[in-house]
């Protein structure tokens, strides 16, 4: 009848002998370029250093040896802390070589390109436009303090009012215009009126009303930033009835327009 203790071992022998098998028969596929031979021959290798010399395990049935027990790393005859150490270090080398195998795997695999590399790089580069620079005539340039300052008054003019008028005081076709707008019709919030020959910045205002509009000359009159012409435009929008409607549609609930008389209130 074989000791409790040789029992033990035989269990534990056992197990570990299911476990191994069970981990290599396992069939998983390898996540790196390691091969599973060179990983098997390592692990059989460390597995065969400590077996060898390890405590012998008796067949109950014939009294004959029966193999090692795997757990006996050092080979003394006995399962101490020297054995957990030698376990340990085991473990240790497995799981570094398992850590090389994804860092190998990791170098082949492409890095995605950082954000600063990626802007202004390639077909998609063309035609952007940085802060500091503007586009003009197809190419891109460095916005000068002039176009900077035009820039910062126009969106300033445009907070003064849905409607703005884009004049210059002695332009007959600017005194056209605004005569149908700031006379005949009654506009809430009240136009602002620009008067670009007054302005310290009115060359640039032009240009820059060029770039965004589409129209350099006066008048120019937008609404809610959109132009709707000069003086013949609003002229035309007025004899067609077509005005009121028109400043209605881009000013939307911004905007209230109608005319002062009536048909046959005025002479």
């Amino acid at each position: 009848m074989p000791s409790p203790r040789r029992m033990r071992l035989l269990m534990v022998a056992v197990v570990l002998t299911v476990v191994f098998v069970l981990f290599y028969s396992s069939g998983m596929e390898p996540e790196t370029d390691v091969s599973f031979k060179g990983f098997y021959e390592k692990t059989k290798e460390a597995m065969e250093r400590g077996t060898a010399r390890g405590q012998p395990v008796i067949n109950a049935k014939t009294g004959e040896k029966a193999g090692h027990i795997p757990a006996d790393r050092d080979g003394d005859g006995d399962i101490d802390g020297d054995d957990k150490v030698a376990a340990q270090e085991l473990q240790e080398r497995l799981q570094a070589v398992e850590r090389e195998a994804k860092d190998k795997a990791n170098e082949k695999s492409p890095k995605p390109d950082i954000p600063s590399r990626i802007v202004g790089v390639g077909s998609s580069a063309e035609g952007q436009v940085k802060k500091g620079q503007v586009k003009a005539g197809g190419e891109v340039k460095e916005e000068t303090k002039e176009e900077h300052e035009a820039e910062v008054e126009i969106n300033s003019i445009l907070k003064k009012s849905p409607v703005i008028i884009f004049s210059k005081s002695y332009c007959p076709y600017s005194k056209r215009a605004k005569g149908i707008l700031l006379e005949k019709y009654t506009i809430t919030p009240e136009p602002f009126v620009v008067e670009l020959d007054e302005h310290p910045l009115g060359p640039h205002l032009q240009d820059y009303l060029l770039k965004k509009t589409g129209r350099r000359t006066v008048p120019n009159i937008l609404v809610n930033g959109v132009s709707i012409g000069g003086a013949d435009d609003i002229v035309s929008l007025d004899n067609e009835d077509k005005l009121v409607a028109k400043v209605r549609d881009l000013g939307q609930a911004r905007v209230e327009i109608s005319e002062r008389f009536t048909p046959g209130e005025h002479q």
